[in-house]
C-alpha cells in the first residue's frame, strides 16, 4: 500500500529529518504543535499542524498515545512516524496503530516488546548462542538477591533497567557495601523511566568498546547489517560522539557481529530499521547487551558510509516493499564521524544550558552535515532535551574524517548559549582518539579537562573584560576619551593602548 500521509508522533530534529525525506516521497506530512514550543523549526516545515496547545492533561503531548491516535483518525492520516524516544519503543503504541487500521513506520508490536524487555531479549540471545555477560537470568527482585548474585560472578557488576536504555536505571556497583543504596537508586530510576522497577545483573566489564550494528529487515523475510557504528565516547552511559565504522573492527570481526545482529533480529521475525548493541572487549571478544527497535540518533553516520537513506527504507517496508538490496550489496565507503552539540555546561557537569539561540551559523559542503531542529530565536528549554544538532562529518579516511570535524566545529557559531562543541575539540585533540584507541571510559580515563581551550582564549577574555569595563567608564566620564579626540574607544583603539603601556 502507497503511504500518501504521515503523522510524525515527535518532534525536534528527528521531526525535521523525516519531513524532508516524506516530502522526497511526495508524501503529506502532519506534526504535533505545543504551547511549549509554539514556533518550532518542525511546524514551518510540515504541510499541516495538528494543534496540541490547549490542553489540561497531565500526560506530556508526545507521551499521549489515545490523543496521537485519535487525531490521526479524525485528520485521515495513512500512517504514524515516532522518531526515536518513548513512543518508538511501546508496544502498546505500536498495537494501537495496527488496532485502529494505521500504518505504523516500525516494527511490529512483538518485537519491540520483546527487544524491550532486556531479560527476554538475553533469553533470546541464548538461544541465538550470540555470546552474553555473565549475570542473572532475569528480574533480581532484591538487593540481597543482587548481592548473592554479584557475590558469584565477582565484582564490578552493573545493575540495568529490565524495560529500557540509555542509561537510566543503570549503576555500577565496585563493592558489596554500596550494593543496597545502588538497587534502590536504580530501581527507582527504572519505575521512573520505564514504568517498570525491575533490574538485572551483570558483570561489569572495565574499559570495553560499545560497538553497535544497524540492521534494516523487510517484511518477506529478508534482513541485512548496514555495518558497524563505533558509540564508546559516553559519559553516564549518554553517547556523545558515533562514527562509522569502527576502528576496532577487521572485515572479519565485522562479518561474524553482523551475522550475530542479523539471527538476533531474525528470532523476532524483526521488519523495519533497528540496532543491535554489543560489548567489545580488549580481547576481541564481543557480548550482546540490548537491541533498540528504531531509529536512531546516530544513524546519519550509517547513511553517509552506505548511501542510504534509512527513513525512506523504513516508509517503504512499511508500504510493504521488499529490501531493494542484499547483504553482498552493503559497502562501507569513507568515514563518517558524528558530533551531539548540546545546549549543555561542560565545565558545570554537562548541565543544560537554557535559553535562547541568539544566532546560528553552520558550514555546508561535501564532507559536513547539520541534521537540526532550531534556528535563529529558537528556545531550549526544560521541556525537552538539550540537542542543538547534529555535525556529521565525512572523508575519505578516519584522519581526513577528523580533519574536516576540526575545520567543520570551528566554523560552527552559536550565540546566546553554552554548547559541548568544546568538549568534541578536547576529544578530537587527544592522542588516543587520534589512534582510535577508545572505550567507554574514555573520558575518564584519556581527558584532563572536558573542554578544549581556544589559543590566547584567556589573554582575549582578559581584553574584553577590559574593553567593558572602560566603556562603562567612558559613559560615566567624559574625560577618560579626551585623547582619543572625541572618538568613541573601540576594542581596536583599545588594543592600541593597552600596547602601548
Amino acid at each position: 500500500m502507497k503511504i500518501n500521509s504521515i503523522l510524525i508522533a515527535n518532534r525536534g530534529e528527528i521531526a525535521v529529518r523525516i519531513i524532508k525525506t516524506a516530502k522526497k516521497l511526495g508524501i503529506k506530512t502532519f506534526v504535533i504543535k505545543t504551547a511549549k514550543e509554539p514556533k518550532a523549526m518542525y511546524l514551518e516545515m510540515a504541510d499541516e499542524v495538528i494543534d496540541f496547545s490547549e490542553t489540561t492533561q497531565e500526560i506530556p503531548e508526545f507521551l499521549d498515545i489515545e490523543r496521537i491516535i485519535n487525531a490521526a483518525k479524525e485528520y485521515k492520516v495513512e500512517a504514524v512516524h515516532p522518531g526515536y524516544g518513548f513512543l518508538a519503543e511501546s508496544p502498546y503504541f505500536a498495537q494501537r496503530c495496527h488496532q485502529e487500521n494505521i500504518i505504523y513506520i516500525g516494527p511490529s508490536a512483538d518485537a519491540i516488546y520483546k527487544m524491550g524487555n532486556k531479560t527476554i531479549a538475553k533469553q533470546i540471545a541464548v538461544k541465538q548462542d550470540i555470546p552474553l555477560i555473565q549475570g542473572s537470568n532475569g528480574d533480581v527482585g532484591s538487593f540481597k538477591r543482587a548481592l548473592v548474585i554479584a557475590r558469584n560472578i565477582g565484582y564490578p557488576v552493573i545493575l540495568k533497567a529490565a524495560s529500557g536504555g540509555g542509561g537510566r536505571g543503570m549503576r555500577i556497583v565496585n563493592d558489596p557495601k554500596d550494593m543496597e543504596k545502588s538497587f534502590k537508586l536504580a530501581t527507582s530510576e527504572a519505575e521512573k523511566a520505564f514504568n517498570d522497577p525491575s533490574v538485572f545483573i551483570e558483570k561489569y566489564i572495565r574499559n570495553p568498546r560499545h560497538i553497535e550494528f544497524q540492521i534494516i529487515g523487510d517484511k518477506h523475510g529478508n534482513i541485512v547489517h548496514l555495518g558497524e557504528r563505533e558509540c564508546s565516547i559516553q559519559r553516564k552511559h549518554q553517547k556523545l560522539i558515533e562514527e562509522s565504522p569502527s576502528p576496532a573492527l577487521t572485515s572479519k570481526l565485522r562479518k561474524t557481529m553482523g551475522e550475530a545482529a542479523i539471527k538476533i533480529a531474525q528470532a523476532v521475525n524483526y521488519y523495519s530499521a533497528g540496532t543491535v548493541e554489543f560489548l567489545l572487549d580488549s580481547e576481541n571478544k564481543f557480548y550482546f547487551m540490548e537491541m533498540n527497535t528504531r531509529i536512531q540518533v546516530e544513524h546519519p553516520v550509517t547513511e553517509e558510509v552506505t548511501g542510504l537513506d534509512l527513513i525512506e527504507l523504513m516508509i517503504r517496508i512499511a508500504e510493504g516493499e521488499k529490501l531493494p538490496i542484499s547483504q553482498k550489496d552493503v559497502k562501507l565507503k569513507g568515514w563518517a564521524i558524528e558530533y551531539r552539540i548540546n545546549a549543555e555546561d561542560v565545565q558545570a557537569g554537562f548541565s543544560p544550558n537554557l535559553g535562547i539561540i541568539q544566532k546560528f551559523s553552520y558550514p555546508a559542503g561535501k564532507t559536513t552535515r547539520i541534521d537540526t531542529g532550531v534556528t535563529d530565536g529558537s528556545a531550549i528549554t526544560p521541556y525537552f532535551d538539550s540537542m542543538i544538532a547534529k555535525l556529521i562529518a565525512t572523508g575519505s579516511t578516519r584522519e581526513k574524517a577528523i580533519t574536516n570535524s576540526l575545520i567543520a566545529l570551528n566554523k560552527i557559531k552559536i550565540q546566546g548559549l553554552k554548547t559541548t562543541i568544546p568538549f568534541h575539540k578536547a576529544v578530537l585533540n587527544t592522542k588516543a582518539f587520534k589512534e582510535g584507541d577508545l572505550s567507554t571510559s574514555f573520558i575518564d580515563n584519556e581527558l584532563e579537562k572536558l573542554y578544549f581551550q581556544e589559543p590566547g582564549e584567556e589573554e582575549m577574555a582578559a581584553f574584553i573584560a577590559a574593553f567593558d569595563y572602560l566603556l562603562e567608564v567612558q559613559t560615566e566620564e567624559e574625560t577618560v576619551v579626551d585623547y582619543d579626540k572625541g572618538k568613541n574607544l573601540t576594542p581596536w583603539l583599545l588594543n592600541k593602548r593597552m600596547k602601548s603601556l
